[in-house]
């Protein structure tokens, strides 16, 4: 299994999938013009109606100010009071404006425009022959308006002034038909084109969607496959680390057995043979003292030899096997080591060991050993990198078990070494606890400085038979996932 830091490569989007996206985007950016166009086209022709309205309106108060002129007059003939003039008077300006208004309305027709020229001539000349009458009438009385009134046709030009009017509106009409025609023709096709964006947008965003939902249940597949590996990983890391902190444990049993195997074998025979050599060395330098003096210092000297190698003889056994622990019992190995200690390191060590201790590991090789190799590691790594001045080893018992703590003030260790994966030391440690079904803990010493190990051995478990610990298969998976990973 090979992992790899480097960042992931950066993909894009398929060509396809881009492409999709794009088209839909662009009509819906057309669907959106054309709708913006067809509101436009309604806005201009709700305004071309409204002018439409406005110019009929006003071409029927034009007819209307000529009317109220002429009946205006009329009153005015009969009743010879000037306050029936107001019509006619104001008739000439009042037309005036609605003309301008007009041409304004119909600037962008030009036969419209024409209708209204000539509708303005008529009315003119319809209010000049009302001023002329009124002035007739002031001179020569009613006699001379019905003499001209014989004379004159005055019935023939209102009804031109109407023609005209009517004509006018008609044309109107028939402008606003057209042109709502051309908006109703323009609106049907802007429909049909919006329909038309709109179904392919549809047809493209249910492609896309498929897209999309192929493209998730892909990925959604890889999830759970990916998934499935890492619990599988995680499962042979896990049933692998078992395997190993089993091998381990069963490495440090075999480990320990042939180091008492080995310490017996130096201790009875090397040390019996020894003994013998140093005996018949002794005897022969005796006999030679007298008779060949240098002889018998060569003797002496090779007796010499053979007592430093009985020497250390002595510490390679004492080194595999505590004589102590064999012989006066855990609690007086681990004070006689750590005065030991204390006297090659120079630094004050405290040992405190509760006397029911010895009763509880008389009949426990493992747990002896054990419990001794701990203190004898621990002891070991403060000498070499903790820069201590005082350390305190205590051992007693709880209603849990036995609790081991090495204390010291020195430099502590941090969490990388901790668990830094050449740290067999700590490792080897950890894993005599384990053996044992307790647990090693490392933390900070008293006030936060220097280093504390605990190691929590549960009593039921120590009971069991040496003979049967043994006897466990090499790869057995001991469920003890809650203890802290070796």
């Amino acid at each position: 299994m090979y992992f790899t830091v480097d960042s992931a490569p950066h993909r894009r989007l398929p060509l396809y999938k881009t492409v999709l996206c794009v088209t839909c985007a662009l009509l819906l950016i057309v669907n959106g013009f054309s709708l913006f166009h067809n509101l436009q086209a309604l806005r201009g022709a709700q305004v071309l109606i409204g002018q439409t309205a406005r110019v009929a309106d006003r071409l029927q108060y034009l007819n209307v100010l000529v009317l109220d002129a002429e009946s205006s007059m009329r009153g005015y003939f009969l009743s010879d009071h000037d306050a029936y003039l107001g019509p006619t008077r104001t008739a000439l300006a009042e037309s005036e404006a609605e003309f301008r208004e007009l041409e304004k309305l119909l600037s962008d027709n030009p036969n419209q425009l024409k209708n209204l020229a000539q509708l303005k001539t008529l009315v003119r000349r319809r209010l000049t022959i009302m001023t002329q009458s009124l002035d007739v009438y002031r001179e020569g009385g009613l006699g001379e308006i019905v003499k001209i009134a014989r004379v004159s046709d005055g019935r023939a030009s209102m009804d031109e002034i109407r023609l005209q009017v009517v004509i006018m509106e008609q044309e109107q009409n028939e402008t606003l038909k057209a042109r709502s025609a051309m908006f109703y023709e323009e609106y049907q096709k802007a429909v049909i084109l919006g329909m038309g964006i709109n179904a392919v947008a549809i047809v493209v965003l249910i492609m896309f969607y498929q897209l999309v939902g192929r493209s998730f249940a892909t990925r959604a597949e890889a999830e759970h496959a990916l998934k499935m590996a890492n619990e599988s990983l995680e499962s042979q890391v896990e049933q692998r680390t078992e395997q190993l902190s089993v091998l381990s444990r069963h490495l440090i049993s075999i480990s320990e057995e042939e180091k008492v195997r080995l310490s017996r074998e130096l201790h009875d025979e090397i040390g019996a043979h020894l003994t013998s050599i140093n005996m018949d060395i002794a005897a022969v330098t005796m006999q030679l003292q007298k008779s060949d003096p240098e002889l018998a210092a060569q003797l002496k000297r090779a007796r010499g030899s053979l007592v430093e190698v009985v020497e250390m003889k002595r510490r390679i056994v004492e080194n595999l096997r505590p004589s102590l622990l064999d012989n006066l019992g855990l609690c007086a190995a681990i004070e006689s080591y750590c005065q030991e200690f204390s006297r090659m390191a120079s630094v004050r060590c405290d040992c405190d060991v509760d006397d029911e201790i010895e009763l509880l590991t008389r009949d426990a090789g493992d747990l002896s050993i054990a419990l001794f190799r701990i203190v004898q590691e621990s002891l070991n790594n403060i000498r070499k990198y903790a820069k201590a001045s005082r350390v305190s080893v205590m051992l007693n018992r709880n209603q849990e078990g036995l609790m081991l703590r090495i204390i010291d003030d020195g430099v502590g260790i941090s969490a990388a070494n901790i668990a830094k994966p050449m740290s067999h030391g700590l490792l080897g440690m950890r894993e005599r606890a384990l053996l044992l079904g307790g647990t090693l803990n490392i933390r900070r010493g008293r006030n936060d400085s220097g280093t504390c190990i605990e190691v929590a051995i549960p009593v039921r478990d120590n009971v069991a038979p040496q003979e049967e610990r043994r006897a466990a298969p090499v790869f057995e998976m001991v469920d003890r996932r809650a203890a802290p990973a070796a």
